[in-house]
């Protein structure tokens, strides 16, 4: 299983960024989500997908944590342009648009931000979204919908090309 986690840490960090809003709480995320992982490893069953298994206890674990503290929300923001390397000018670019996407998604409510990063970041069905996030199929359906809706109005080159049109 140790070997098998680390293969999963990059998604899993990426997933705890967004989340939590804070690297800090994200570290935390990612470690207490490891070593629940490593406890419950008798539970995994082997003809399922590992990263499944772990990013919906994450999802579990983050929100026993904001039950537990009863907060509703996260605190603070995650600084893109931290978090991204600008090392080159090839890839500034891309991380330009990256810490603006990062930053939209950012400002998404909870629910539509981790709906968001599940199906579009790391490429999840509609049905296993709604598995992890214990919701109705139609739920992510519509999280979806309201967060395309908000980020579009975010992007103010974008209203401009749809006035044009």
């Amino acid at each position: 299983m140790r070997d098998q986690l680390e293969q999963h840490l990059t998604s899993l960090w990426r997933f705890a960024l967004v989340l939590t809003r804070e690297p800090e709480q994200a570290r935390d995320l990612v470690q207490a989500t490891c070593v629940r992982a490593l406890e419950k490893t008798a539970l995994y069953q082997s003809d399922s997908r590992l990263d499944r298994w772990l990013m919906t206890m994450m999802i579990n674990v983050w929100r026993n944590e904001l039950r537990a503290a009863r907060v509703r929300a996260g605190s603070g923001t995650v600084d893109a342009e931290n978090v991204l390397s600008f090392d080159g000018a090839g890839h500034m670019e891309t991380n330009i648009f990256a810490s603006q996407v990062l930053t939209a998604v950012a400002a998404l409510p909870e629910a539509q931000r981790e709906t968001v990063l599940l199906v579009y970041l790391e490429g999840w069905t509609y049905a296993e979204a709604a598995q992890a996030l214990d919701v109705p199929i139609g739920t992510v359906m519509s999280r979806l919908a309201a967060a395309r809706t908000k980020l579009a109005a975010m992007n103010p080159h974008d209203k401009a090309v749809r006035k044009s049109k």
